[in-house]
């Protein structure tokens, strides 16, 4: 059957314009990536009240129209590579379709009067923008606070649940953090690892450690920024109190290295020993930063462990392993092959 014509109008009306850097549809990346520079979205004077209650740190899908776009496509490569095969146009985000709507998932960095600075946004400059929607939570999602998506939340309460579950984290010692780009979210001082929720989590600067939202900084918050600046593939860290680590450490600083088991060995390079210090200071975190260049897992004499990796799993993983050789080291008796 054919679509008749309807009579319904389906005049769009602009709403705004989207200004970029990138001035060429060729130049366009085929899909936005995070580490886009941020983009503006002017808005015409009239819809200033449309704009209200919009605030920075929410994610809100911006619809535009693809005006440079063929209308005539209804099949294409996938992302211009003509080594796929070509595909229904509906299967794909093409910006060439019978109607050129695009859709996109950003985040509100600021807002000035009718003028949103979004990212990431690959839309070219001058590109009209016809609708802006928030992001429709799940209802399982819940937002932990500004910069702070649902998803960026719910990792780090999943793993402080994990890690405390296992042990590693008792009351409210320990923390948590997770690193987009030059924001890092932490948990905040006096948060119960366990039992994380909206208002336990702050997202700070990375260069500067301010905090771009509500909630209390962790004095311990100097470790992980020094473990970021030092180390780019750092990610994630987690910082905990395992007992058996701790109890093996008082008896032996070096008790990794003496344990006579295949799985120490593969282990001990991982491990960095950094002498008792106050916790909080900085020279703690320059010294645990030091550490990080060369090693995954850092030792705080007489305080703690902090393990760094490129997920929360991987940092969570890495403190359980070492736990565990703790753990045989001491039900053996203490003994360390020496």
């Amino acid at each position: 059957m054919s679509i008749q014509p309807s009579a319904m109008d389906l005049e769009l009306r602009v709403v705004g314009q989207v200004q970029s850097l990138i001035t060429d549809k060729q130049a366009s990346p085929k899909q936005a990536t995070l580490d886009m520079a941020p983009v503006q979205i002017v808005f015409d004077p009239a819809y200033k009240e449309a704009l209200q209650d919009i605030v920075p740190g929410q994610e809100i899908e911006v619809l535009t129209w693809l005006h440079q776009g063929d209308r005539s496509v209804l099949k294409c490569h996938p992302r211009g590579d003509r080594q796929r095969p070509m595909r229904g146009i509906f299967s794909t985000r093409s910006p060439d379709r019978p109607n050129p709507i695009g859709l996109h998932r950003v985040r509100v960095l600021g807002i000035e009067d009718v003028t949103l600075t979004v990212q990431p946004l690959e839309a070219i400059d001058g590109t009209p923008v016809v609708d802006v929607k928030p992001v429709d939570q799940h209802p399982a999602e819940t937002p932990f606070g500004p910069f702070i998506s649902a998803l960026e939340g719910d990792q780090l309460a999943r793993a402080g649940r994990d890690a405390w579950l296992k042990g590693l984290l008792n009351g409210f010692n320990g923390n948590l953090s997770s690193r987009r780009e030059q924001r890092v979210i932490l948990t905040c001082s006096g948060s119960a690892k366990g039992h994380l929720v909206p208002g336990d989590l702050v997202c700070v600067d990375l260069e500067s450690g301010q905090a771009l939202g509500p909630g209390k900084v962790s004095s311990e918050s100097a470790v992980h920024l020094a473990i970021y600046r030092n180390q780019p593939q750092a990610l994630a860290v987690i910082h905990t109190h395992p007992v058996h680590l701790l109890a093996a450490s008082l008896q032996d600083p070096n008790w990794l290295a003496g344990l006579p088991l295949f799985e120490a060995g593969l282990f001990a390079d991982e491990l960095a020993l950094v002498p008792a210090m106050t916790p909080g200071t900085p020279e703690l975190g320059r010294a645990v930063g030091q550490a990080a260049q060369g090693a995954r897992a850092i030792l705080l004499q007489n305080h703690g462990l902090v393990c760094w990796g490129e997920t929360l799993t991987a940092a969570l993983g890495l403190t359980e392993e070492l736990e565990g050789l703790a753990r045989i080291g001491l039900l053996a008796g203490g003994r360390t092959g020496r």
